[in-house]
């Protein structure tokens, strides 16, 4: 069963069907540059349904996070482990631009990486972050993430920086 988180201002609640027009659009569209790039609508669709199926492979996963009056999708956070011999790693992404700015990818990251640590066994968590990407930086930053400069990038992600994470480091 995947949770719901409550903020603030948002509900972080499970992947729906309901929102997969909205993640598509960002997904196929211009606004992807630090995720990797845009991709087709059957690409993106094959990654919502990885978003839902993580949860059943490894029993935590991405969240979408949306507007707590309205349940507005907005984006998605949440930690993803593809790798098992890597840490989990803290994602956030904001699908419409109209979003940006107001501090809901920072409120929404701080709540999933805080169920990260309280709801399962990790004691330490990554973010990999594309070094231009200012506003993720700072978001990793406020987070209590510390960066590692020995960290090699992902092939899927080159030339990320990675943002290291330790439950006993970071307040809530």
């Amino acid at each position: 069963m995947i949770p719901v988180i409550e903020t603030e201002r948002l509900t972080l609640r499970a992947p729906a069907a309901r929102d997969l027009d909205a993640y598509t659009a960002y997904y196929t569209g211009p606004r992807t540059a630090f995720v990797g790039g845009a991709v087709d609508t059957a690409k993106a669709f094959n990654q919502f349904g990885s978003m839902i199926g993580h949860w059943h492979l490894r029993g935590f996963g991405r969240f979408v996070f949306c507007d707590k009056t309205d349940d507005t999708p907005m984006g998605h956070a949440g930690p993803m482990q593809i790798d098992l011999s890597v840490p989990p790693e803290l994602t956030w992404t904001i699908w419409d631009a109209r979003y940006e700015r107001q501090g809901y990818a920072t409120e929404a990251a701080r709540a999933t990486r805080q169920f990260l640590f309280d709801a399962t066994d990790h004691r330490s968590a990554i973010a990999r972050v594309m070094p231009d990407n200012t506003g993720s930086r700072a978001i990793a930053e406020k987070l209590g993430g510390r960066l590692d400069t020995t960290a090699e990038a992902p092939a899927w992600l080159p030339g990320s920086v990675t943002y290291m994470f330790h439950k006993d480091e970071v307040a809530a």
